[in-house]
Order: structure tokens, then sequence, then C-alpha cells
């Protein structure tokens, strides 16, 4: 399995295996702090290959800098199955609303499938 999107942006949706993707990013600018960023989305989308057509677990958590956890962890199961093809998608789409930041600093989004780290990215926030 692999990602082939992993990204931030002000909209997100899924429909039928489509994806819709609005104003991707990966820095938040406040003009002071503390702050809250009303919502934003987060897209991933991982392809499997044949032999992992199966049920999968999956985790996203959120770090900054100090290793705190900055929201509750999202988690869930994706049914990845594809008649008839050699790989399939799952897309996850998950928006998140009233976050808070009190400075500057990263928070990294680590999403975890089965237990396993695939994939990460980091969300700057800044003052400008």
């Amino acid at each position: 399995m692999r990602t082939e999107i992993f990204t931030f942006c002000d909209f997100a949706q899924e429909n039928s295996g489509k994806l819709t993707i609005v104003g991707t990013f990966d820095t938040i600018i406040a003009r002071n702090f503390p702050c809250v960023h009303p919502q934003l989305a987060v897209v991933i989308r991982i392809r499997f290959d044949l032999w992992e057509f199966t049920t999968h677990k999956f985790r996203i958590e959120t770090r900054d800098l100090n290793g705190e956890q900055s929201i509750e962890p999202i988690s869930g199961q994706v049914e990845v199955s594809g008649e008839g093809k050699a790989t399939a998608v799952s897309n996850l789409v998950f928006t998140i609303s009233n976050l808070h930041f009190n400075g500057n600093g990263v928070i990294n989004f680590v999403i975890y499938m089965d237990d396993k780290e695939l994939n990460s990215i980091p969300l700057h926030v800044r003052k400008g």
C-alpha cells in the first residue's frame, strides 16, 4: 500500500470514488495567538495492491514538536476490494473544526495502517 495523496485543504468531498479537493495548503497564518482555525479538511488517498484487498484498520494521530497530541486520534477501518483489478484505492476525508493554536509551531499528522506508520505531513502555524 502507498499514499497517493495526503493533504490539508479548505474543502474536500468523496463521491463514488471521485475526490474533490479545494484549496490545498500546509500553513495556517494567524493574526494573533491564541487563535482558532474554523475548519480544515484532511484528505488521504491510499492505493492497495491485489494481495492487500481486505479490511484494514487506520488511525490518524497528531503530534506537535514536543510530542504532545493536538487532537484526539481519528480511527476506523477501510474495506478494500477491487474485483477484476490489480489495484484499488480508498479515499479518507475528514473535516476538523475549531482547531486551537497557542503559538507558532508545527503539528505532524501521522497515518497508521494496521498499526504501522504509513505516512505523515506537517501543518505549520505561524503569525503573519
